[in-house]
């Protein structure tokens, strides 16, 4: 098992790391939109959903992979209404069309209206 870390993803905010390689597979903690160079985060669900798929890839690349080995992806919404906008941004990036879970979710850290965890293949 190897732990994953990089410096272009948040930081974890509690007792957990950002992801774990092993046997093959890469699985990433959820990932808030928390921009990593600056501990902001930006305004909106778009804005929002970029900055954690972002923060995703990131991860994956640490492990020497990308978007399109990602096999599942768990994405929890504090709005499901927010569910069409979500869609748009994560299309661009999960363009391999992984399986996926999306819920609504009563909070999510620091006030934040999406978080997406990821499982990929090496």
């Amino acid at each position: 098992m190897k732990i994953l870390e990089t410096s272009s993803a948040p930081g974890a905010i509690g007792p957990y790391s950002q992801g774990y390689e092993v046997n093959g597979f890469v699985f990433t903690s959820g990932q808030i939109p928390v921009d990593p160079a600056t501990g902001d985060i930006p305004q909106g669900i778009a804005a929002q959903a970029d900055q954690s798929c972002k923060n995703v890839g990131a991860i994956l690349e640490s492990a020497g992979v990308d978007y399109s080995k990602v096999v599942k992806t768990t994405c929890f919404l504090a709005d499901m209404g927010d569910f069409a906008t979500f869609n748009e941004v994560y299309a661009q990036y999960f363009i391999s069309k992984p399986a996926r879970s999306c819920v609504a979710v009563k909070d999510l850290p620091k006030g934040v209206l999406c978080e997406i965890e990821a499982i990929a293949v090496k």
